[in-house]
């Protein structure tokens, strides 16, 4: 792969992870610090997962929240999008089972496209990307 064409996927690495993390970041925001915290425990719990639903519940939002600012800036990106897949592999196939692809639609693509990011990670326009390279050189301060 040639540099212009590394540097146009780096470029939509970054897009990807801005947008996706946006979305999925404001998702998670109304959950934790909005009034959908106790609605959306209440549907968790619905769900019959193993342990306690509060905690569970908690646990999605904090991954969509905090999960989605560390994609955003690309640090610990394929650990934290794969959190995020892991949220919506349950948003899709458990808690929207049985409802039309239509509304489940949205859990779809961000699954699809944080799985995306976990299979690539988030190219060289990261944080992850600048401690690689300082570690390469051996250590941030040289």
């Amino acid at each position: 792969m040639g540099p212009k064409r590394e540097k146009l996927r780096d470029i939509g690495l970054a897009w990807l992870r801005l947008f996706a993390g946006i979305g999925m970041a404001g998702h998670g925001y109304g959950k934790l610090f909005g009034a959908h915290m106790n609605g959306f425990t209440d549907s968790v719990a619905k769900l019959g997962l193993p342990g306690d639903a509060q905690m569970m519940a908690q646990l999605a939002a904090w991954s969509e929240f905090a999960g989605a600012i560390l994609v955003i800036i690309g640090l610990l990106t394929r650990v934290s999008a794969l959190m995020i897949v892991g949220t919506m592999c349950v948003a899709f196939f458990v808690a929207g089972s049985g409802q039309p692809f239509g509304e489940r639609e949205l859990a779809f693509t961000y699954l699809a496209a944080f799985g995306t990011l976990v299979l690539t990670g988030p190219g060289r326009l990261s944080v992850d990307a600048a401690l690689e390279m300082a570690m390469r050189r051996g250590g941030p301060s040289k």
